[in-house]
């Protein structure tokens, strides 16, 4: 059955459609072919389990020993690719920790190959998205604190965004990871990362802004102290739309926040959403609604800012038409009793349906619906 030592797929391909056609009944497989199709299948099932812990082994192995074995940096990004595909199970992800591999990947992040620590960031945050179980993991393993180190010094931005990225699926709906990020003064890095010329990172860090200010209102005032809004403001306008909505979005959890009481006063905010109503205005068709949140965001945080709707509701830009109208679904059935309705419904004269008066004797009854029709002068 093989070719070359490898499985012969050709061969398995005719085996199965000579057995499974369609026309027929299965027939009953012999032992030799029952055999030779499991053997044919095991060659190819991974066990993924049995593969994680053979990274794992790898991962813990010194770096001096793998590269004695020919062993290179590209080939441990591939293998730490693999490992990404194999955690986007959840329950493969908290298997990690079981097998050996959580704390040697997150050695990684100490890489001197950046692409390396960029990629163990990115399995990192996978492993931790929304599993409160891994999360806990890593927080005891103490896989924050790389990542801070990345995301405030690394030299590569590439590695500096992955890690942001796995901080935040780290800290979100992690009470004990906020308050480590915290008190690891989290703000000023992220303050730090708005300045950056990467759209990117910046986008990143502006979502996690706005994330902590909707759970705690409280964060308002340290981000207010720091002068964070005001780089908000300028970000507002950026070139990028995805970081203008995500600009706005945490201007308004600010706005929403009446003790801060800074961003009704600035001048230069209401400049820029001016402008940026301006801007939606001009718009086609198709950019409006893939504008649709910026419009949204916009016209809230006038609203909240100065206490009344912005000019983009007087011009019906916020909701566009058809934007909020409740589509019914397709008339399946409809058509099936279309006829009878309409004859139903057809108007009468002189007291007759019209079907009468082209030699009917007696009117018609209404129809049942969930059956045929009764025949005319007779019974079922």
């Amino acid at each position: 059955m093989a070719k070359d030592g490898g499985l012969d797929w050709d061969g398995l391909l005719k085996w199965s459609l000579a057995n499974s056609d369609g026309t027929q009944q299965a027939r009953q497989l012999s032992d030799e072919d029952r055999r030779w199709f499991m053997e044919a299948m095991q060659a190819q099932t991974v066990d993924v389990v049995r593969r994680m812990k053979e990274i794992s082994l790898v991962m813990s192995t010194p770096d001096d020993v793998l590269q004695s074995q020919g062993v290179t940096p590209d080939d441990i990004y591939n293998m730490l690719d693999e490992l990404h595909e194999h955690v986007e199970s959840i329950d493969m992800a908290n298997d990690l920790h079981s097998v050996g591999g959580l704390v040697p990947l997150l050695g990684y992040l100490r890489s001197p190959h950046a692409n390396l620590r960029a990629k163990a960031a990115d399995v990192v945050s996978t492993i931790v998205q929304n599993n409160p179980k891994s999360q806990q993991l890593v927080m005891e393993a103490n896989g924050l604190d790389p990542l801070l180190t990345n995301f405030n010094s690394d030299s590569s931005i590439a590695s500096r965004t992955k890690a942001l990225g796995a901080i935040s699926s780290l800290i979100q709906h992690n009470k004990p990871g906020i308050n480590a990020f915290r008190l690891a003064n989290g703000y000023a890095s992220l303050k730090d990362a708005l300045s950056s010329d990467d759209v990117r990172f910046q986008r990143k860090a502006l979502n996690l802004i706005k994330y902590l200010l909707h759970e705690n209102s409280a964060d308002c005032s340290i981000v207010t102290e720091l002068g964070i809004p005001r780089q908000m403001v300028h970000l507002a306008s950026s070139a990028d739309s995805d970081v203008r909505e995500a600009a706005l979005g945490g201007l308004l959890e600010l706005a929403k926040d009446k003790k801060s009481g800074t961003l009704a006063d600035e001048e230069k905010l209401k400049s820029v959403l001016q402008s940026r109503i301006d801007g939606i205005s001009e718009m086609s068709e198709d950019q409006l609604e893939a504008a649709r949140e910026e419009r949204q965001l916009v016209d809230s945080l006038w609203k909240e800012c100065y206490n009344e709707p912005s000019s983009l509701r007087e011009k019906g830009l916020v909701v566009l038409p058809g934007e909020e109208t409740f589509k019914q679904p397709p008339d399946v059935a409809g058509k099936f009793f279309e006829p009878a309705l309409r004859a139903w419904s057809t108007p009468k004269q002189d007291g007759r349906n019209v079907s009468e008066s082209a030699g009917e004797k007696k009117d018609t009854p209404p129809p049942l619906l969930l059956g045929p029709g009764p025949s005319d002068g007779s019974s079922a």
